[in-house]
């Protein structure tokens, strides 16, 4: 059940950085404020210069800031899903107290006794999400506290992601003038709050299509199986426009914007319009059906890729067919396009909250919604990863007067300065073995 007080959600994608701050009454979200910047230090998905990433996440905030009247002081911060691993996990204790009634720090205990696991020096434990626990045999336990037992296991799932990535964003956040309140895997946190109890049960496909990249998600038995991220996006498609029709990127967005339809049976050869044409001194005239079919090219090879990779784990023969979401799902005849592809029933989500109707909201959104619903019983185990001892979920906004130029301005060398792993080549699909039958 969502708390009641106030979340930040920062979502730092390719082509803005989009921070939301919600007020929780009664479990009810009502979203007061709006930050929206174009991103500059990001390439596909991925924190390439942290001095340009700052100032982005700071327009974004005080964006949020003057439009909720508040400070916001730290946030629920979206971790993408480049080379993450997915892994199962089990820890078993004997229950430390007297009278053998489970506390929270046996809670802890057993989390940690979960997370003793060998972990290459290049990636870092991001979240421990418990699923069961089990107390002197009885199984099915959601919350073991207050209970008597003399062992206590627990069965969960780790998420592990590069280091390199992970420290990047806690650096720009920090330097921004922020406290990181929650790291939140982005495609767990979409599955979580878009999909309905049937559709995480049953298993469903997310996928996210956004500026730098596009992220393919399996959900199923109510747990993040399987993802895939795939380096191409709505950007590519506006890179080919410009290239084809040899205009600007900007006038190849604009005109993806207006006159863009991914599906071309939907469109006509008769209707035209003028592209600003470099080396031309007069705009030249382009159908809409040409237009159409450069951009279905590019979609068309999004849409095969992430097949593909779901052929690998049987995905698509999933109940829940297909959700697409992210900015660049929002084009038109992009559904059509996938349900051809994928052969499969496909959905768009579009949040429905007043003014971000729109999917290039749905990860910040998604963001502060899952991180508001976080359980006790994850902030004990998350504890056992950060070390801390506290387990309530501190508010992330304080209601005050901002000063914009003491809050960001930057602190002195604080920061211990860990050393960047050099990132992969080449981002790789990395399917566990046991992902060819976690559907069966």
């Amino acid at each position: 059940m969502a708390k009641t007080g106030m979340y930040v959600g920062l979502d730092i994608g390719t082509t803005s950085v989009k921070v939301v701050v919600a007020e929780y009454v009664d479990s009810q979200m009502n979203i007061i404020g709006v930050g929206n910047a174009k991103s500059e230090g990001i390439n596909r998905g991925i924190i390439v210069d942290i001095d340009k990433t700052v100032q982005a996440i700071q327009r974004a905030v005080r964006q949020a800031e003057e439009k909720a009247g508040i400070q916001i002081r730290s946030v629920s911060v979206g971790v993408p899903a480049n080379l993450l691993d997915v892994e199962n996990c089990q820890g078993m204790i004997a229950v430390n107290s007297e009278s053998k009634e489970i506390t929270d720090e046996d809670v802890r205990n057993v989390a940690s006794a979960a997370l003793v696991r060998s972990t290459p020096p290049e990636r870092q434990i991001i979240a421990i999400l418990p699923q069961e626990f089990t107390v002197d045999g009885f199984e099915g336990i959601k919350d073991p506290r207050g209970m008597i037992g003399v062992r206590l296991e627990m069965f969960g799932v780790v998420y592990t992601g590069p280091k390199t990535i992970i420290h990047n964003i806690r650096k720009c956040v920090e330097k921004s003038g922020l406290i990181v309140n929650e790291l939140v895997i982005t495609p767990l946190a979409l599955t979580e709050s878009i999909l309905s109890d049937g559709e995480k049960d049953f298993g469903t496909i997310v996928i996210d299509i956004g500026g730098g990249q596009t992220t393919t998600s399996a959900m199923h038995d109510k747990q993040l199986k399987f993802t895939h991220v795939n380096q191409e996006g709505g950007e590519f498609v506006t890179k080919d426009i410009s290239t084809v029709l040899n205009t600007s990127f900007n006038n190849a967005e604009a005109l993806k914007i207006n006159y863009g339809d991914a599906y071309p049976e939907r469109t006509s050869a008769s209707e035209e319009f003028p592209v600003d044409v470099i080396g031309k001194s007069e705009p030249v005239k382009i159908d809409e059906r040409y237009l159409s079919e450069i951009i279905e090219a590019r979609m068309e090879q999004i849409f095969i890729k992430s097949k593909e990779v779901l052929n690998e784990i049987d995905g698509l023969e999933l109940p829940g067919g297909v959700i697409l979401t992210g900015g660049a799902a929002s084009l038109p005849g992009v559904v059509d396009l996938a349900q051809e592809v994928f052969e499969t029933n496909v959905k768009l989500y579009v949040p429905n909250h007043m003014g971000l109707r729109n999917p290039v909201f749905t990860n910040v959104i998604s963001i502060v919604d899952y991180s508001a619903n976080l359980s006790e019983v994850y902030q004990l185990a998350k504890s056992a990863i950060t070390g801390e001892k506290t387990s309530h979920h501190q508010p992330v906004a304080v209601q005050q007067e901002t000063n914009y130029e003491q809050q960001y301005e930057a602190p002195e060398e604080t920061y211990e300065e860990v050393e960047e792993e050099k990132a992969s080549g080449s981002i790789t699909t990395r399917v566990k073995d046991f992902f060819s039958n976690i559907f069966e």
